[in-house]
């Protein structure tokens, strides 16, 4: 094979990987949803457990898969922060914003109370919802609309892919690449800051036991 055969191969490889992965996001997306939203029905069906192993059980692996397909979707939404992938590919415009979206639920579940906290739940099913739509609505009404040709096809495609209309996605892929970074300086901020906190509240429980 010649370098440019070579060079060609791979090319399309990147292609065909990044396409199936921008795909892919759909499903995990309605998966993650549905999910999410699921979490009162699992709540009830604890009380149908004669067993604590049991219920036990169906709430870690409830929690667990949830929280594995949340961080699986900022995996497979990195794409979105590579400008070259973002220009070069067929991808939903807003795909880099509904990727901020998913990491703004990892940093919520980072620093709330844990599953107790009704009003943290509320906020995340809210930028769940938020990140599908901003994923979903482009990739549907752009990337596979390009698939039917025509001119309204070919109108919609110049508004929601990423490809066609690289002077908003680009900076819109700066932009999403910039949120996660801010949030992810808030995340480390926030585990440096619990080791030094914690021995202050127990400083400040002995001196009211006292």
């Amino acid at each position: 094979m010649t370098p440019d055969q070579v060079s060609g191969f791979f090319a399309a490889g990147e292609s065909f990987v990044e396409g199936t992965i921008a795909a892919a996001l759909v499903a995990f997306w309605f998966i993650v949803v549905a999910v999410q939203l699921a979490r009162p029905y699992m709540l009830r069906n604890l009380k149908k457990f004669t067993l604590r192993l049991g219920a036990d059980l169906w709430w870690i692996i409830y929690v667990g898969l949830r929280d594995l397909l949340i961080v699986s979707l900022f995996l497979g939404g990195f794409i979105f922060f590579y400008p070259d992938v973002v220009a070069a590919q067929d991808l939903p415009i807003t795909g880099g914003l509904a990727t901020a979206c998913v990491f703004a639920v990892m940093l919520l579940k980072l620093v709330s109370k844990g599953e107790a906290d009704v009003r943290s739940y509320r906020l995340q099913t809210f930028l769940i919802g938020l990140g599908a739509t901003l994923y979903i609505v482009p990739y549907i009404l752009g990337v596979q609309v390009t698939q039917l040709g025509g001119d309204s096809a070919d109108w919609l495609a110049s508004i929601f892919v990423s490809s066609r209309n690289t002077d908003v996605s680009l900076p819109l892929a700066y932009l999403s690449a910039a949120l996660v970074g801010i949030m992810a300086l808030v995340a480390v901020a926030y585990n440096l800051r619990q080791p030094s906190a914690r021995p202050q509240r127990e400083m400040s429980t002995e001196e009211t036991a006292r």
